[in-house]
């Protein structure tokens, strides 16, 4: 009919159907099941070369890591792995324990021709108190014994800087050292109110500032024992009346006043020599902003 329209002709608007190329395969190209196994291994390699080792625990800062060591042995898994060191002589020797009793034969024929014996017998009387024993001090010495060490700065006449106590801050001159290896100081106390005392050396810091002090002669009590405090009497309601309440206070003794003037009047004669030493004396420590203890040289 004139107003069919054939086949093969296409109606405005409408695309014709794609039509599938049969084009040939292209030569270089190869399919990845063709690649033979060297090639694989090669490849495989490379990749794991490409690969770096990096630890667990990041690093925050040197020697910083950012997990604790309990948080590591979790992520380790390290709680998964048992190790089991090799048995020790000792370890060996505490499993194998000593024989406690022996099988000794026995005579008659109705005894049974053995019997186990303990090879340690226990006591038969046991004592009714406890015997005190002394225990073994491997060598230990008591403090009367030990060795009295004085640091090389501090010598007879040195200044020292008291760092502990009522008087710190405050310069004195180091007479001697004691039996205990404690400082004998005095300030002078006319100076600056320090009397015959002593200091531990740890609490000290000794300046360059130096005394002559060679002529000086200081009594022999000036001892450990001179300085020990004296226990003040506490007052008994059972003692004389009732309202007795008043405590024994604290006096300085004649023999102290005498000891001290008979000290600081030697140092102060060789004190008034040295010009400006007196200001010195007088003078406390202590470190104001900016100030630095260890840029200090004393």
């Amino acid at each position: 009919m004139a107003g069919e329209k054939a086949a093969g002709e296409k109606k405005p608007g409408e695309k014709a159907p794609r039509e599938k190329k049969r084009g040939k395969k292209k030569t270089g190209e190869k399919k990845p099941a063709e690649q033979k196994p060297s090639q694989r291994a090669v490849g495989e390699k490379k990749k794991k070369i490409k690969k770096h080792h990096a630890s667990r625990n990041p690093v925050l800062a040197r020697g910083i890591g950012r997990y604790s060591r309990s948080a590591m042995y979790v992520r380790k898994a390290l709680y998964k792995r048992k190790y089991t060191a090799p048995e020790t002589k000792i370890e060996k020797k505490k499993k194998e324990k000593p024989r406690a009793t022996i099988i000794k034969p026995v005579g008659g024929d109705k005894n049974g021709g053995s019997r186990v014996v303990k090879i340690r017998k226990m006591p038969r009387y046991y004592p009714t108190e406890d015997v005190p024993r002394k225990l073994l001090s491997h060598g230990k010495k008591p403090f009367s014994q030990h060795k009295r060490r004085l640091r090389a700065s501090i010598t007879p006449g040195t200044v020292l800087i008291l760092l502990t106590g009522r008087h710190r801050g405050k310069r004195v001159v180091f007479l001697k050292q004691l039996g205990t290896g404690l400082l004998l100081v005095t300030g002078p106390l006319v100076i600056n109110r320090v009397p015959l005392r002593r200091a531990h050396q740890k609490f000290v810091i000794a300046t360059s500032t130096k005394v002559d002090i060679s002529g000086v002669k200081i009594p022999k009590h000036l001892t450990d024992a001179y300085f020990k405090k004296k226990r003040l009497r506490k007052p008994k309601h059972q003692e004389g009346e009732i309202f007795d309440t008043e405590k024994e206070k604290y006096e300085i003794t004649q023999q102290r006043k005498s000891d001290q003037k008979a000290v600081d009047s030697q140092i102060l004669a060789r004190i008034k020599k040295v010009p400006q030493l007196r200001g010195y004396l007088r003078s406390t420590f202590c470190l104001s902003n900016g100030v630095y203890p260890h840029k200090l040289v004393f």
